[in-house]
């Protein structure tokens, strides 16, 4: 065989998961059809991720973390509030996180593409189990009861034990082994830049609800923000169309004056919004992780970090089932890491659909049960934990990788 696994997309999720396995001496072939310096490129462009603790756990098991962390932002308060945009003051029930009530510390930091992406491809360039392939794309593949094989765009064939979807929502890789996927489009369009404010943002990360959908203003190092602005897809596409002193005339009075004069810094980008989940994570010598699996709302800012969640119950799955002398890629170890994932997802899926539909409504009794809710759960000092703990990623059956 040419390699133990091969790892299809080479993006976030693919590159833990080809460290992660590669360090425990399997040997990973990634393929990823971006040629590697696009991949590469570390110039800022805006993208950030809201990295849960869990998260922070598994990029310092796998040698990335110390390397990267001097150049995140931990959230040291999350502060969540409900309105509408220049109407005035804000609902007077919100909540408020504060990393001083969990033992753990920060629940997350706020890592930039450009810092997180290359990092760990160079990691994966320093590690001797792992063969990367740049520029080319899988056309096809099968499997039989002894291996899989992979065609590639260039004509290589490639031979393995396991293929991993890490291909995104439109994986070619489930499609081609005949998993479907359930899921529907929001009608919103999720507008992401970062802008540069006055004053500094002391850690502090804002979800604004409003009937449209939610605006999060995340922190960055220095005082730079990045932006998600939940918006209905025509209202966004208008927007998006705009020049960026237009753009940010619309922004402004949504981001509100406490952090000062704003203003844009990198690209702007636009992205469809819906829920996707395979209905399987797991075929004959296959399996997806990460948004091949599922993709959900970015309401909480869960997606990187239920895609990592994924690496790590993978691995742990796939190695202990050598250690027992098993065949790691065989249908019922697989089903192992299936059984495994299902429930959060399925949880995660839910939880974010509902929040949304919720909290994306102007209608009166809506805000009057959500408002109440958050003034309840804002009073209640238990519950309020409990959901920082989850934010944090810290609950339910934690793989080891980030424990």
């Amino acid at each position: 065989m040419d390699s133990d696994i091969v790892i299809v997309g080479g993006g976030l999720n693919g590159s833990a998961l080809a460290l992660a396995l590669a360090q425990r001496g399997i040997s990973v072939t990634v393929v990823d059809a971006l040629p590697r310096d696009a991949r590469a490129d570390d110039a800022f462009d805006g993208r950030s991720y809201a990295l849960a603790l869990a998260s922070v756990r598994l990029l310092r098991a796998i040698g990335i973390w110390d390397g990267i962390k001097d150049r995140t932002q931990p959230m040291l308060e999350i502060k969540v509030s409900d309105g509408r945009a220049g109407a005035g003051p804000l609902s007077p029930f919100a909540l408020h996180f504060d990393h001083a009530e969990l033992e753990e510390g920060p629940m997350g930091h706020m890592c930039e593409d450009r810092v997180l992406r290359p990092a760990l491809l160079a990691a994966m360039d320093a590690e001797a189990h792992i063969t990367t392939i740049s520029g080319d794309a899988v056309i096809a593949q099968d499997a039989d009861a002894a291996s899989a094989t992979l065609t590639l765009a260039s004509g290589r064939v490639l031979r393995t034990g396991l293929i991993v979807g890490s291909d995104g929502r439109a994986s070619g890789t489930a499609q081609r082994a005949g998993i479907r996927r359930t899921g529907w489009q929001y009608k919103q369009t999720a507008l992401v830049c970062a802008v540069a404010h006055e004053k500094p943002h002391h850690g502090i990360a804002h979800q604004f609800f409003m009937p449209p959908g939610p605006l999060a203003i995340l922190p960055l190092p220095g005082n730079v923000s990045s932006i998600v602005w939940s918006e209905r897809a025509e209202t966004a596409t208008a927007f998006a169309a705009l020049d960026d002193e237009d753009f940010l005339n619309v922004l402004r009075p949504r981001f509100g004056d406490f952090l000062g004069q704003i203003s844009l810094v990198g690209a702007r980008y636009t992205y469809p919004l819906g829920l996707s989940v395979a209905n399987d994570l797991v075929a004959p010598r296959v399996a997806l992780v990460g948004d091949a699996a599922h993709g959900v709302h970015p309401v909480a800012g869960q997606g990187l970090n239920a895609g990592l969640r994924d690496v790590a119950a993978l691995v742990q799955v796939l190695t202990d089932a050598q250690l027992r002398g098993e065949d790691m890629t065989a249908s019922d170890v697989l089903e192992r890491y299936q059984r495994w994932r299902r429930f959060d997802i399925a949880a995660l899926a839910m939880t974010t659909d509902i929040s949304n539909r919720l909290f994306s409504s102007d209608n009166p009794l809506l805000r009057a049960v959500r408002d109440i809710g958050m003034g309840a759960v804002q009073a209640t000092a238990p519950v309020r934990r409990a959901l920082m703990r989850e934010a944090a990623g810290l609950t339910g059956d934690l793989p080891d990788l980030m424990r």
